[in-house]
């Protein structure tokens, strides 16, 4: 962790929704005047596309557990910490983009499933934002959680998980049913052992639970609507939590447990703001004073 260089990390499996809450933060950002500098997560994936289906293919004839996104194996866990590590000591680092989609490719003359060419980080950045599947992994090499100033969790029920990346899957990357399906089945080693750990160390986890009927997500035609869902958040430490405060800001909301809040899912973005903007806000304080000491 680094007073004056903060990190905030989101970390979910894929179809968590990871990427609502980082267009949240990005709306943040803005109004706020917060010069953030970002990472994602699939820049530190360590193969492209083509090599990882070649590998998986030799995996499966070989009768071995094949290599996964969510793995340790197919990712650049060291080069993710020393990047943390950097931006804590110093302000910078460096990162890439992975170019899942051909529109994205083409920028770059490159083919989709393949990766832009790594460049710096901003040097005027306030604060380093990460979004992806391991901003809190620890294992025996690594411990990336330790960087990371304010960690959270995306997590809804596996079920309204694989809904969502289901959709996403097939409608806007063109997968087939059965692709995702298969994916799904292959990653799940790597679920249980790398990303579902990280949940335990999240400053506070946003998990969404369907109230409509998602007992078959491989048949679902759409996504629950975010009135079709409850939002339970989880803050790791009741200090410095204003749970009466966020109860009369958070129409129908109320509270489960000491540290746990329900909100309705029509509330999220709202909720979304009310609990990071004041974290935020004090982490950029805390760096203002250790940049005049």
């Amino acid at each position: 962790m680094s007073e004056r260089h903060p990190i905030i990390a989101v970390t979910g499996s894929s179809g968590a929704g990871t990427t609502t809450i980082s267009r949240t933060f990005g709306h943040i950002f803005r109004r706020e005047g917060i010069r953030a500098a970002r990472i994602e997560g699939d820049a530190f994936h360590r193969y492209s596309r083509v090599e990882m289906r070649e590998l998986i293919a030799l995996a499966e004839q070989a009768g071995r557990r094949s290599p996964s996104h969510f793995g340790p194996e197919a990712n650049l866990f060291a080069d993710l910490e020393s990047v943390f590590a950097e931006y804590g000591t110093s302000g910078r680092g460096r990162t890439r983009h992975y170019l899942h989609e051909a529109g994205d490719a083409v920028r770059f003359g490159q083919e989709a499933g393949s990766f832009s060419p790594w460049e710096a980080l901003p040097e005027d950045s306030e604060l380093l934002f990460y979004e992806g599947l391991h901003g809190g992994v620890v294992n025996d090499e690594v411990d990336i959680a330790s960087h990371v100033d304010l960690l959270i969790g995306v997590v809804p029920t596996i079920n309204l998980e694989w809904i969502q990346k289901v959709m996403r899957d097939t409608q806007e990357r063109g997968y087939s049913l059965a692709s995702v399906q298969d994916t799904i089945l292959r990653r799940m080693h790597d679920y249980v052992h790398t990303i579902v750990p990280q949940f335990a160390r999240t400053h506070i986890n946003f998990q969404r639970v369907p109230i409509v009927d998602t007992s078959n997500p491989f048949i679902a035609r759409d996504v629950p609507l975010p009135n079709e869902t409850l939002v339970v958040i989880s803050f790791r430490s009741r200090e410095g939590v204003d749970f009466p405060g966020l109860l009369a800001m958070l129409h129908g909301s109320w509270m489960t447990r000491p540290n746990t809040i329900v909100v309705p899912g029509g509330e999220l973005e709202l909720a979304l703001q009310v609990v990071l903007l004041p974290r935020i806000k004090a982490l950029l304080e805390r760096r203002e004073r250790a940049l005049k000491a």
